[in-house]
């Protein structure tokens, strides 16, 4: 059961690469059973960004995303130079949702106290997932 950083859950720095996210029922724990079109909402295309090259670049250039892009350490971002809205989630340290926000091309976003993570998709997606303030989220990675 990996978290996406080296060594292990709870140890070392989070790892560019590629996983799987899962969105879980704040109140409860529980997984949400919501569908994202033919996927499970509980079963979302990850791709993480860990690096400060790759944190810079984002989605910086691109026409859209699969699924959601985890930026790790980071607590606000913007969308200057973007070709579509995004929605961004901003996560504490244990993974857990603190505000979600739909940010439109050429926005900046303000940094969120005690945000450690910040989590975007393309804008809408995060509602068809069930991520909403409260909710947890956790991480899988290939190898991790």
């Amino acid at each position: 059961m990996g978290d996406g950083r080296k060594g292990g859950a709870g140890m070392g720095r989070w790892r560019d690469g590629t996983g799987t996210l899962r969105v879980l029922d704040g109140a409860h724990g529980d997984v949400h059973g919501g569908v994202l079109g033919d996927v499970p909402s509980a079963n979302v295309p990850l791709e993480v960004a860990a690096s400060y090259q790759a944190r810079t670049r984002g989605l910086l250039g691109r026409d859209g995303v699969t699924g959601a892009l985890l930026l790790t350490p980071a607590s606000s971002v913007h969308t200057f130079g973007m070709r579509f809205a995004i929605d961004v989630a901003y996560l504490d340290r244990r993974l857990t949702v603190l505000a979600v926000r739909t940010m439109r091309p050429g926005r900046l976003g303000l940094p969120r106290p005690r945000a450690r993570h910040v989590l975007e998709a393309e804008a809408g997606a995060m509602e068809r997932w069930g991520l909403r303030a409260g909710a947890r989220v956790t991480i899988r990675c290939p190898g991790a």
